[in-house]
């Protein structure tokens, strides 16, 4: 990172995985058009680890922190990438790309308790009401009806309110006993270990070689694994190293969002008045949660 101060560097961190992490649920949509679930994420972190290999050298050298102990990128592998995105890509067959980013709006909601009970972090009355409005904000969105999600489909979703679960126990993980060691080596060894988790799953329940790569799947699949992926998981981990962890899953209040609008614009939602009265809410929302007064302005400390 440049010597830019911490008060730019970070929101314009947070921002950038606002971005690229809202456009991902509809990238993920298009490789599962012709990619089984387990094979395409399998490939997709595969590469991402790779590509984090490639570049792990030139960035350790620049980070002055040890590395983390093995069982540690061994669970965030298992959790983080093969167990939660395992159980998105699965849910996501069926599951349009917005809503699907709206489910996942509750894991703030989780990492602000797991913050609570495991991370010595607070949340002052003014957080706690902004999350909860954000929240309600999401479920504004659409209407408590799930956005339309044909009757048999709707278990789907609720199976996918098993990924953010999932996620949520590795991101405390990490923020316990990761933060201060080596985020780089922590998403690669994390991304290549749940790449073959994934890889096994994939050969047990699904027929990997049946998978149809075209340009436009292979596009879609390689922009997941360097943008969606080792881009965002390498800046995400670097600022869980610094940033309460339940600050950093407000990214999710963001995307859900921008996921929808982008949904809509390419026929995988709508975008009607209860999403435009969902979206000021949770915009109102996360002005509560992340506001600070003026002895606050100071940087959050390492934990």
């Amino acid at each position: 990172m440049p010597p830019v101060p911490t008060r730019f560097v970070v929101p314009f961190a947070i921002g950038l995985l606002c971005l690229v992490w809202s456009s991902t649920w509809y990238g993920i949509r298009i490789c599962l058009l012709e990619q089984p679930p387990l094979t395409s994420a399998a490939v997709r972190f595969l590469v991402a680890g790779l590509a984090m290999a490639a570049v792990a050298p030139r960035l350790r050298a620049r980070e002055d922190a040890p590395a983390p102990p093995a069982w540690l990128w061994l669970t965030a592998g298992a959790l983080s990438f093969a167990g939660s995105y395992g159980i998105l890509y699965h849910a996501e067959q069926f599951v349009p790309s917005g809503i699907a980013a709206v489910l996942w709006g509750i894991f703030p909601l989780l990492m602000a308790v797991s913050g609570l009970l495991f991370l010595g972090e607070r949340l002052g009355l003014r957080k706690l009401l902004g999350m909860l409005i954000a929240f309600g904000g999401i479920v504004t969105v659409f209407g408590g009806g799930l956005g339309g999600i044909d009757a048999g489909n709707v278990h789907y979703a609720l199976v996918l309110l098993l990924s953010p679960v999932v996620s949520a126990v590795g991101t405390t993980l990490i923020k316990k006993f990761g933060s201060g060691t080596s985020s780089v080596v922590l998403n690669r060894n994390g991304m290549l270990v749940g790449s073959v988790w994934l890889g096994i799953a994939a050969f047990v329940l699904e027929d990997p070689l049946a998978a149809t790569w075209s340009l436009r799947g292979v596009l879609a699949l390689t922009y997941l694994a360097l943008f969606g992926t080792a881009l965002t998981f390498g800046i995400y981990f670097w600022l869980l190293r610094t940033t309460p962890a339940s600050r950093l899953a407000l990214i999710t209040y963001v995307t859900p969002v921008l996921a929808m609008a982008l949904g809509a614009a390419v026929g995988d939602g709508d975008m009607d008045k209860n999403a435009w009265a969902g979206t000021a809410a949770v915009v109102f929302g996360i002005g509560l949660v992340v506001s600070k007064g003026r002895a606050a302005n100071a940087p959050a400390p390492a934990r």
